[in-house]
């Protein structure tokens, strides 16, 4: 993730928006390219793009790169958000977010943790590394 937190008020602006929650939903179902999203969505493809940029620099969108034998390399776009609570607590607001992750993710933190585990590093990864609250600045 880039310098986007994980503030209410962004994670609240970011959903507010109809094409976000299309484009999250339709690329829950399956991967799927701008041009099928711009279908879907009912919107030019800049606005669908524009969705698409803020989506992925939040975390919660991921790309993949596929290729059709007709036309090429071009970009298929993945669902990775799983769950959002929104909290009210102590005259706040507190968000978890939930985010899926493949095994790719999955085993290349787990060998990061077995260096720092050799290093002395004590900082090793619980179940909760799955889950971003409204503090965390990073999906490492």
């Amino acid at each position: 993730m880039t310098d986007n937190q994980w503030d209410p008020d962004n994670v609240i602006e970011v959903l507010a928006s109809e094409e976000s929650r299309t484009i999250l939903s339709a690329a829950s179902v399956r991967p799927m390219s701008a041009k099928e999203l711009e279908q879907i969505c009912d919107v030019s493809l800049p606005t669908v793009y524009r969705r698409i940029n803020v989506l992925v620099e939040y975390g919660l969108l991921s790309e993949q790169q596929a290729v059709d034998p007709e036309k090429g390399q071009y970009k298929r776009f993945r669902t990775d958000l799983k769950e959002v609570r929104i909290a009210a607590d102590d005259g706040g607001f507190n968000i978890d977010i939930k985010l899926r992750r493949d095994t790719v993710d999955r085993f290349g933190e787990m060998i990061r943790d077995l260096g720092e585990n050799a290093t002395g590093d004590s900082r090793g990864s619980t179940a909760e590394d799955d889950e971003l609250t409204d503090d965390a600045h990073d999906r490492s």
